[in-house]
């Protein structure tokens, strides 16, 4: 019984640390500068105001730069994935050699902080041609994140059940066939997280995007909302605006595979 009102406790206090700067940012983003200044960021909107929303969402082109987020994000989310079913199939299946000096090498760049690989990025990307563009950064977190993939789903394959894939051999399948037809049908709660994850970690990335897009229209919404933060032309309801405009779409992402996430880690925990 004290386990359960420490657990539900717990909760409640996640909830509240949670909610509560959401919220505060809500009511500011919706309430107009006179409000602000006259009742402080406690009080609730006297009016709907929704100028702040519109006038920030004007000034950066937030539609634009949403774009650039979405499919940044959305595509590192799936070429990750995929890479890492691929790697982490020829590591945990196909048992290559040198398999655990592989998975140390993918340990370490998991560890290695984004400011050690900022300025060898930035001059393979100016020899290429990729700086200043959405498939330079793409390419880059696809290769970040799908080496935390690989670590994470070579372990996962490695206890894969290898009867089922010598009955797949006898049946005439191959190793593609049994990796598209087998191999990532049983996995795909594992999968689903894993791509719910790459795609918010990218959404939130502010260091490297804001190295590598320079230019205004290919820019995400994090450095948007970065390189604004000191624009004394923004009052605080408007900052609270580029704020909640920011988070919004990470959230909704959230909530829509709030079932997919929970399922995925629900499996991940009986196996």
């Amino acid at each position: 019984m004290i386990r359960k009102y420490s657990v539900l406790v717990s909760l409640v206090v996640l909830a509240v640390v949670m909610l509560v700067p959401f919220v505060i940012v809500t009511l500011n983003a919706v309430k107009s500068p006179a409000d602000y200044s006259s009742a402080g960021p406690l009080s609730l909107p006297g009016e709907l105001y929704l100028d702040g929303i519109v006038k920030f969402w004007n000034r950066v082109d937030f539609g634009g730069k949403l774009w650039n987020s979405l499919l940044i994000s959305g595509s590192v989310a799936v070429l990750a994935t995929v890479l890492s079913v691929l790697n982490a199939y020829a590591l945990g299946v196909g048992r290559v050699r040198g398999r655990m000096w592989i998975l140390v090498v993918f340990l370490v760049a998991n560890t290695l902080p984004q400011e050690a690989l900022v300025y060898p990025l930035y001059y393979l990307s100016k020899q290429v041609g990729l700086y200043d563009t959405r498939l330079g950064v793409i390419i880059i977190f696809t290769v970040i994140q799908s080496a935390f993939g690989t670590y994470l789903l070579a372990s996962v394959l490695g206890r894969f059940p290898h009867e089922i894939l010598e009955a797949a051999a006898i049946d005439g399948a191959g190793k593609w066939r049994a990796l598209w037809r087998i191999v990532v049908p049983i996995s795909r709660p594992t999968l689903s997280v894993l791509l719910i994850f790459f795609f918010i970690w990218t959404w939130n990335e502010f260091f490297l995007p804001l190295v590598f897009l320079i230019s205004n229209e290919n820019q995400t919404v994090p450095v948007a909302l970065g390189v604004l933060q000191g624009d004394k032309m923004m009052d605080a309801t408007m900052s609270s605006a580029s704020a909640l405009l920011g988070i919004l779409p990470a959230v909704a992402f959230f909530l829509i595979f709030q079932r997919t996430l929970t399922r995925g880690v629900t499996v991940g925990a009986i196996k």
